[in-house]
């Protein structure tokens, strides 16, 4: 099994915080790896919204080839935050090269486009970046986009994260998602730990989706670039999120309803039901399988958790307004807010999706039996 654990708070907080979460769990994961996905970013980052920001791990080699891409490609480095390990090296953790964190200016010829087709930009810069290094393992890139940071590695969380030294103020932020394990049902590679990301949307989760093979395809076929790799069967939630969002248009809400459907006999009634119908009908290849908690994070900074359908994985939410966490475990819930009111802590079931909004001053709940906020 997984544990995930994450933060969404209106004051910058460190990663440490959620390894430390995720280490009071540890008899629910194996210490064989974290990733970490952090938006909202303070420090120096707060400055600099709207640079892309790339993360991942890089020989020297591959250095020498980013720098050359980039500067190819007209992007001007703007600031290289610097991740220096310190103590012995981690039980299982490989010895790096370099872990980089570097914010960019655009190419001066991107300034007239819009965020959409600057978007489309950065998607295809990280991939091209990704696919240089695939062969050699010379670049393994986990994101290029504005005011976000990732950063996976195998070995222990908790030891791995004070090797890296994360407990710093540069690297502090208001959302964060933190899961401890390496995906340990088929080799190890880091482009199969979770979190996964695409275009401002994230997600982690702790299942296992025995219909990952139909949902791969489906996607893969849909020609949207950036659905590909699937080194996890846990990557299809972000990938379903995005097309639900950014393919389909539609809200948030309508994310449950594609991957756990209502059945045909508890649409009856719905006042979305011939809508609803339909969207079952055309995204029945999207339906997911087996138990999962999944917990991710929306562009506009939204943090949610929806359940499978028949809620076999653990999961609750908790906090106050200003600071909320969304844990596998009440142990992590309780270390990270012990001040909280336990009385509001929530458990979503079958139905609901649990959301705390940019506001960060509540969990909202919807329910699938509720109707849906259509755009007109």
């Amino acid at each position: 099994m997984c544990r995930l654990f994450a933060l969404t708070s209106s004051d910058p907080v460190s990663p440490m915080d959620a390894i430390r979460a995720l280490d009071v769990m540890r008899e629910g994961h194996d210490g064989s790896g974290v990733g970490l996905y952090l938006s909202d970013l303070a420090g120096p980052f707060e400055s600099m919204k709207d640079s892309p920001v790339l993360s991942g791990i890089f020989t020297d080699l591959g250095m020498k080839r980013l720098d050359e891409f980039m500067e190819a490609k007209g992007f001007t480095l703007r600031y290289d935050m610097p991740i220096t390990p310190k103590g012995p090296l981690p039980t299982w953790t490989p010895r790096r090269d370099r872990y980089v964190v570097r914010a960019y200016d655009i190419p001066a010829s991107w300034k007239d486009l819009n965020d959409t087709e600057k978007g489309q930009g950065y998607l295809k810069t990280r991939l091209e970046l990704k696919h240089m290094g695939l062969q050699d393992e010379s670049m393994t890139v986990f994101s290029f986009w504005p005011d976000t940071v990732m950063i996976k590695e195998i070995g222990d969380p908790l030891q791995v994260g004070e090797y890296l030294g994360l407990d710093r103020p540069e690297i502090m932020s208001r959302l964060i998602l933190a899961q401890g394990r390496q995906n340990t049902n088929y080799a190890i590679n880091l482009y199969a730990c979770h979190p996964f990301f695409i275009e401002g949307l994230s997600t982690m989760t702790n299942g296992e989706n025995t219909a990952f093979v139909p949902i791969r395809d489906y996607l893969m076929g849909q020609g949207v670039p950036g659905y590909e790799g699937y080194n996890s069967d846990s990557e299809v939630f972000t990938h379903i999120l995005h097309y639900t969002i950014r393919r389909l248009g539609l809200p948030f809400e309508a994310y449950k309803h594609i991957i756990t459907p209502l059945k045909d006999h508890e649409m009856k009634g719905h006042p979305d039901q011939a809508f609803l119908s339909k969207l079952k009908q055309i995204c029945r290849r999207l339906i997911i399988d087996g138990p999962n908690c999944v917990i991710g994070c929306l562009p506009d900074k939204s943090m949610f958790m929806v359940q499978d359908s028949k809620k076999l994985r653990p999961g609750v939410v908790g906090g106050r307004p200003g600071l909320y966490a969304f844990s596998s475990e009440i142990c992590g819930l309780d270390l990270a807010i012990p001040d909280r009111d336990k009385s509001q802590d929530f458990q979503p079931m079958h139905l609901d999706s649990a959301i705390v909004g940019p506001d960060r001053q509540e969990v909202r709940v919807c329910r699938q039996s509720q109707p849906l906020p259509l755009p007109n």
